[in-house]
């Protein structure tokens, strides 16, 4: 087994850890420290790190775990992931998280923070919202009480106060972070044989599971490992997946997708460690409006997030493009609003410049991977053969 194949088996049990045993050991090596778990997409977690916090995303139970429980909790025709993480929740699989952001993705993850408030999960339980106007004197001030109750959240458990200097080091931390994953996908841009879509989701979903200092030497290990030849080029496409930025896809089905004959050169599916593009200020003498400064002005773009004055369809389009990608597949969740309402549009933007695209949904759970296989492999050759 080379060094490569077992960085990748460690994320790969890392990042399906539905018992976060590697953040429990964290909390329990030193004094002051608190879990706190979030849910997809985004949050600040440079925050948390500074208020000797772990940030810990649930991204769901996925496959992993049989859901009984958690379907008594929601109706039939909503996303599978508030089911997943009910049914975790109830199983005591969450039981060492001592608070939880619910960020504002649709109804279905405000109404999980609910449950979980009534159910008194953890120390505190915040739904966190975002701005809807990117006006600073407005949504950034508003942003910034949003991160000043977590803050206080925090400090209210543990005692730990979230200075300049710590905040400024977190910044750095996860700018370093982003930077390495950029590096990642700009690596595979190129070389997508050299590391899978799949090994590459494993490694960036193990990373919300472990401090960020332990995930950037496992990213710059990675970096160092793929930036020499490994492998051999197959006939392959290159595609985008856009869709899939909350409840998380069975790793069967991006298994399926490349083996149907499609490189992925980018994706959306773990979005909230890509969120901010480029690097934040880590020197300023106000962290807290540097993080503000990003959200409005560094943001990716995703269903969960309101940008009328910079169209998603749009810039999708030019992702596709920057990467050389051959097309688009688009993959939401099943009754994944946000994502289901916004592909009309996006697929009209590819439409109108010529980039083919194809669809399908699926649950975490679950997924007729033979069909997805054959409709990928028919997109593929597709292209191949009349584009």
């Amino acid at each position: 087994m080379d060094r490569l194949t077992e960085i990748v088996k460690k994320a790969e049990t890392l990042a399906f850890d539905l018992h976060f045993t590697a953040a429990r050991a964290w909390k329990q090596s030193g004094d002051h420290r608190v879990l706190v778990g979030y849910l997809p997409i985004y949050v600040p977690r440079e925050i948390i790190h500074a208020s000797n916090g772990l940030p810990v995303g649930i991204m769901g139970a996925g496959d992993r775990k049989q859901i009984i429980k958690g379907d008594a909790y929601y109706q039939s025709y909503i996303c599978h992931l508030p089911r997943g993480i009910i049914e975790m929740a109830l199983d005591d699989n969450l039981n060492d998280m001592d608070g939880f952001l619910f960020p504002a993705i649709c109804d279905c993850i405000r109404n999980l923070s609910g449950m979980f408030k009534l159910s008194s999960k953890g120390k505190f339980q915040r739904y966190f919202d975002y701005p809807q106007n990117f006006d600073p004197a407005i949504g950034g001030i508003f942003y910034r009480q949003e991160m000043e109750k977590i803050l206080a959240d925090i400090r209210a458990i543990n005692g730990q106060e979230a200075n300049v200097e710590k905040l400024n080091h977190a910044i750095g931390l996860y700018n370093r972070n982003r930077e390495l994953i950029e590096m990642i996908y700009s690596i595979r841009q190129e070389y997508p044989w050299r590391l899978s879509g799949l090994d590459t989701y494993y490694i960036l979903r193990a990373g919300i599971t472990i401090p960020v200092e332990e995930h950037n030497a496992m990213l710059e290990e990675v970096v160092d490992l793929i930036g020499e030849e490994r492998g051999e080029p197959m006939d392959n496409i290159r595609v985008v997946i856009t869709g899939s930025f909350c409840e998380q896809p069975p790793t069967g089905l991006i298994k399926s997708i490349e083996m149907a004959g499609c490189y992925i050169v980018d994706d959306d599916f773990m979005l909230g460690s890509r969120w901010i593009q480029g690097k934040i200020n880590n020197t300023s003498k106000d962290p807290l409006e540097a993080l503000c400064d990003a959200y409005l002005n560094q943001s990716t773009f995703s269903s969960a997030y309101y940008d009328v004055g910079n169209p998603k369809g749009k810039r999708l389009v030019e992702l596709v493009k920057s990467r050389n990608a051959d097309g688009v597949i688009f993959s939401a969740a099943s009754f994944c609003d946000p994502a289901l309402l916004d592909r009309p549009l996006m697929q009209k933007e590819c439409d109108d410049s010529g980039i083919p695209h194809i669809n399908f949904q699926y649950h975490e759970n679950t997924g007729q991977f033979k069909v997805i296989k054959e409709q990928a492999g028919t997109f593929s050759d597709s292209i191949k053969l009349w584009v």
